[in-house]
């Protein structure tokens, strides 16, 4: 049997009902090579409850060993159950099967009561995001929406009375399914998307005609009456309404550089060089206005928040053409391949990557942590790669991969080509992860390599 055979499913477009309930089925999803097993708060929380619940880490090691290799089959989630066959290490399949408590009937009222009270809140769940604002009101309602310590109890075909590596790659590749559709906790918790989305249109339109408003839809019974329901909430219930107008056209039209009528007359000046800089002192200015009137805040840093070379390997990044990247190399004090490869870091990571790549030592407690790290990335079935650690540096004896420990304690791939050392993807808290990336074949060499 194949890990593509232990499945089968698909993952339906909608909730279907069978003998326990609503059900939602995920097909397998790929190997998790060069991948975090969550990328979300939520899916982040999810596996937390995993691993301060196991007692047995080796078991913790091997159920990611599996899950990372692609051995679990097609998830099914159903109220207060998630169920999937998964390969074990002799690849004789296995049922495991994780439940977490459903909310009860009065818990799923003070639930509703309490996404449809907050604006927001029901367009973000269908939009497959889970705000931190609706677990924390959930909370104070004395509702534990994602699961915490013990709240993830394990039954397996195995016998074993603990998480054993069969409910927890179970775990893991869930963590990878909420991650994308958050929705499928909730139906873990009692209540599936069809039957929750009904439950909330009914809600909202009751609780705007009790605050004297108009229900979503509904023409105004009065001009100058309450103005309804939020309309973030409106679309999220697919309330039909009149189309929107055509938004307005830009005001300046397109951002470029200023016209530089007489500038190529200057003894000196490069003309080409300084509307590079015009150009991109607009983007910036506009990008800053952008942030400072978003209620999601700033971005990325911004020139003021870099240094002068790191702001250089940011202009470079910007493909402003040979002439102006050779006078940004000579700034940099580097040649123009070495400027390439420190926008490859850049384009990784930006400021961070950049530190990474310099390579600068980094004190003996974070190094032993690495190490530790290290030891404990490859479980008992698995045969751990070499590697010669060089202060924050770990080289494949033999091979062409390495991994860098940043500062924060994440891992760096990079892989050789020719003399030099590229980055070839994003920092990963698992070691193992982030050389995989570094392993990956099907990387292709950077221009110029």
């Amino acid at each position: 049997m194949t890990e593509a055979e232990i499945g089968g499913g698909t993952r339906t477009p909608a909730d279907t009902e069978g003998a326990e309930g609503p059900e939602r089925v995920f097909a397998p999803l790929p190997p998790a090579r060069g991948r975090a097993f969550a990328r979300t708060w939520w899916g982040r929380t999810w596996l937390k409850a995993l691993e301060d619940t196991a007692l047995d880490g080796a078991q913790l090691k091997l159920g990611r060993t599996f899950a990372r290799r692609g051995a679990v089959g097609a998830v099914a989630v159903r109220p207060g159950r998630i169920t999937a066959v998964v390969l074990g290490a002799d690849r004789t399949p296995c049922r495991a099967d994780v439940l977490l408590r459903e909310l009860t009937a009065d818990e799923w009222d003070r639930l509703l009561d309490v996404v449809v009270a907050q604006s927001g809140h029901i367009a973000a769940l269908l939009d497959r995001d889970m705000p931190p604002r609706l677990v924390e009101d959930a909370a104070e309602a004395g509702l534990d929406l994602l699961p915490g310590v013990g709240d993830l109890d394990p039954e397996c075909a195995c016998g074993g009375w603990d998480h054993c590596a069969h409910t927890a790659a179970l775990s893991y590749q869930t963590a990878r399914l909420l991650d994308e559709d958050p929705l499928a906790l909730l139906l873990m918790r009692g209540r599936g998307e069809r039957e929750l989305l009904e439950t909330l249109q009914e809600r909202s339109a009751a609780r705007a005609a009790e605050k004297g408003g108009r229900p979503p839809g509904a023409a105004a019974r009065e001009e100058d009456g309450p103005e309804g329901v939020d309309a973030a909430e409106a679309f999220a219930l697919g309330v039909l309404l009149p189309p929107l107008p055509e938004p307005p056209a830009p005001s300046g039209g397109a951002v470029g550089a200023a016209a530089l009528d007489g500038a190529a007359d200057v003894p000196g000046l490069d003309v080409g060089a300084l509307s590079f800089l015009a150009a991109d002192a607009a983007v910036t200015a506009r990008r800053m206005l952008a942030e400072a009137v978003s209620p999601q805040g700033p971005g990325r840093p911004v020139q003021g928040s870099l240094t002068a070379r790191e702001d250089a390997v940011r202009l470079a990044a910007a493909s402003p053409g040979p002439a102006v990247t050779v006078r940004l190399a000579a700034f940099c004090g580097c040649s123009e391949a070495e400027l390439e490869i420190a926008v490859r870091a850049w384009e990784f990571g930006g400021a961070e990557a950049l530190s990474v790549l310099a390579d600068r030592p980094g004190p003996p407690a974070a190094l032993r942590q690495a190490r530790d790290e290290l030891d404990l990335a490859w479980g008992e079935e698995e045969i751990p790669p070499v590697l010669q650690g060089e202060g924050r540096r770990w080289t494949e004896v033999g091979g062409e991969a390495q991994l860098r420990y940043g500062p924060d304690g994440r891992w760096w791939p990079f892989r050789r080509r020719g003399q030099a050392w590229w980055p070839v993807g994003g920092p990963e808290r698992d070691p193992a992860i982030a050389l995989a990336a570094a392993l990956a074949e099907d990387g292709e060499s950077p221009a110029g390599a």
